[in-house]
């Protein structure tokens, strides 16, 4: 029996679809661009859409080729193939150093015999130096640091890092830098809680634990950190009353938010006693407000992270910026006989850099400008190496990497539109150096100003829309995390998947082209050619050995679609004749395939790593 229904609610038909007349403009436009798929096929392969053409001349036979490089482009927006190459090697990076059971680093080999006699040398003519100032012998003096450049340089050719001293070199009359530093007080802040002090180990790997059935085990820990309350929110990240929402706060809070991370860090390793390492990314809220994750090697307890967070803090000692003098529309003006920035109705010059520091310093009473805190938010949480949940953690830290910080939460309401407008309308006035044209707003010279300065239009990357006041590196990797560089990891990539191949890398068949083709010597001339023997510059796209972009796409569609055949079949002997692979080697397959292979496969579950997720 049909349950009745009420006049007036029928269901109501689908209209049918009408299908457009075969030839007629509405039919062609329905049917996809070859431009499009080509590049939705670069992007499948892994081909970088918008390569630099450089041209390659052979300085022995002066054969001369174009070569296409990738552009290493780390955004979406810019070219999506190379952003996801460089996300997935940050995630081999953050996965190699996170569950270490050993030093990363190996310590510093035992000096030389040649190296110490050239520190002996560098020494003598330290003393000699010092003795011919003090007889005023000025022209000795200037022989005796052409010599000590000359010892300083064979001391770095000899393989020693870094200086012995610093240069012997006169501070510049026309800098506002006068060579001395400004001293702050160290005394910790009434409002912050005091921290106890250890003296750091010498380790970065953290503590192992013995369970019941006595089993050891190392685990890790991840770790997010906020910033405080500008007002109350709604679930949208918009505030509920936006007249009393601190967006003066919140712009300032962004633009020192790596200031405070740094002192969490610094705070962090005193309070344990040993030099603890991170790794992760700094993204913003729905609020808008900059926040970070962290993977961290080691445990810490978590009373331990939230009374650290909340005793960390960061003073800018920066002059006053309460009454904003001066519009963009109305600016100070710059004088050429003055050589500074003047009133444009007084002529009287603005204060310089050095007098607004030095007002701070002779005032005992003086406060910072603004104070950097954590919010009361500190999420940690212990993770296990070799669990999905590790796996799950290293894809949610580099989950936003490829995008601009603008673009990670879209703003699809006028409410989140005019939000960010007036954050972005709160950082355009907000200074970000002490070199920052904004200064001028406020009656400050800026620290070297001059007549390019632009009052209100500063170029750093603070003040655009797209950066929302993250305006440094929003990846963050401590020092000794996996004790290799990005540069290393994508050779531990291409010497993994070269091995595979039985590739030969040295520096008779790489010259011969053995390595299989011109752009696997791109990659290997530094490493495997002790001379110079290429020259390079950069192919304009007009030059007639530059083909057109399509052309040299499919070129390269063709040959990383050989590639990736001829790697899936080496992986299938190899997992056929050996299942266990190594650490690296599973770093690798799992992350990096696509420097030399396409997309990457998972052999054991015949998908790309894009695809678990």
């Amino acid at each position: 029996m049909t349950a009745p229904t009420l006049p007036g609610l029928e269901p109501v038909a689908p209209t049918p679809v009408a299908v457009p007349r075969p030839g007629s403009r509405a039919a062609r436009m329905a049917l996809p661009r070859s431009v499009d798929v080509l590049k939705e096929i670069a992007a499948e392969y892994g081909v970088c859409v918008r390569p630099l053409a450089m041209r390659r001349t052979d300085l022995d036979t002066g054969l001369t080729e174009v070569i296409d490089l990738p552009c290493g482009a780390t955004r979406e927006d810019k070219c999506a193939p190379c952003a996801k190459k460089n996300r997935r090697l940050r995630q081999a990076q953050i996965r190699e150093g996170w569950h270490r059971d050993d030093e990363p680093l190996p310590p510093p080999e035992p000096a030389t015999e040649e190296q110490k006699a050239l520190i002996l040398f560098r020494a003598h003519l330290e003393f000699s130096r010092d003795e011919a100032i003090r007889a005023a012998e000025w022209e000795q003096v200037e022989e005796l640091d052409e010599g000590i450049s000359e010892v300083e340089e064979a001391i770095t050719a000899e393989g020693l890092r870094g200086r012995v001293g610093p240069p012997h070199a006169g501070i510049d009359e026309d800098s506002d830098d006068t060579g001395r530093r400004r001293k702050r007080s160290t005394k910790r802040r009434q409002d912050a809680p005091e921290l106890p002090r250890r003296k750091v180990e010498r380790r970065t790997v953290g503590r192992t634990y013995t369970a019941a059935d006595g089993t050891t085990y190392r685990p890790s820990m991840w770790l997010t950190l906020t910033l405080d309350s500008y007002g109350p929110v709604r679930p949208d990240g918009t505030p509920v009353n936006p007249d009393r929402y601190d967006y003066r706060r919140a712009a300032w809070d962004a633009v020192h938010f790596p200031r405070l991370l740094d002192r969490f860090w610094q705070n962090l390793r005193r309070c344990e006693g040993w030099n603890v390492q991170y790794a992760g990314c700094v993204e913003p809220q729905r609020r808008l407000a900059p926040h970070a994750h962290f993977a961290i090697r080691g445990t810490i307890p978590r009373d331990t992270l939230r009374t650290v967070a909340a005793a960390t803090y960061h003073q800018v000692w920066w002059p006053a910026v309460d009454v904003q003098r001066y519009t963009a529309d109305r600016p100070p003006v710059w004088d050429e006989d003055a050589s500074a920035w003047v009133d444009p109705d007084t002529r009287c010059p603005l204060a310089t850099w050095g007098e607004a520091l030095d007002a701070i310093d002779n005032d005992p009473h003086a406060e910072p400008v603004h104070v950097v805190r954590f919010g009361t938010q500190v999420d940690a949480r212990g993770v296990m190496p070799g669990t999905t949940d590790a796996e799950r953690t290293i894809r949610y830290v580099t989950k936003y990497i490829t995008k601009h910080t603008g673009d990670v939460h879209k703003a699809s309401t006028d409410r989140q539109r005019k939000h960010l407008d007036r954050l972005w309308r709160e950082l355009r006035v907000t200074p970000c150096t002490d070199r920052c044209a904004n200064w001028l707003l406020y009656g400050v010279q800026p620290k070297k100003a001059n007549a390019k300065l632009k009052p209100g239009r500063c170029r750093g990357k603070v003040h655009q829309r797209d950066t929302l006041g993250i305006g440094g590196r929003r990846i963050l990797i401590s020092r000794d995390w996996s004790g290799k560089t990005l540069s290393d990891h994508k050779h531990d990539v291409r010497a993994w998947v070269r091995a595979l191949l039985g590739v030969t890398t040295d520096s008779a068949n790489a010259d011969s082209g053995a390595a299989g083709g011109p752009g696997q010597l791109v990659d290997d001339q530094g490493d495997t050619v002790e001379r110079v023997r290429h020259a390079w510059e950069l192919a304009r796209p007009d030059d007639p050995d530059v083909g057109p972009l399509s052309h040299r796409l499919m070129r390269s569609i063709s040959e990383r679609a050989r590639w990736r055949s001829e790697l899936l079949a080496v992986k299938n002997r190899a997992a056929q004749g050996s299942p266990d692979l190594s650490a690296t080697q599973h770093n690798a397959r799992h992350d990096g395939e696509e420097g030399d292979s396409g997309r990457g496969f998972d052999h054991r579950a015949g998908r790309g790593p894009d695809q678990h997720e």
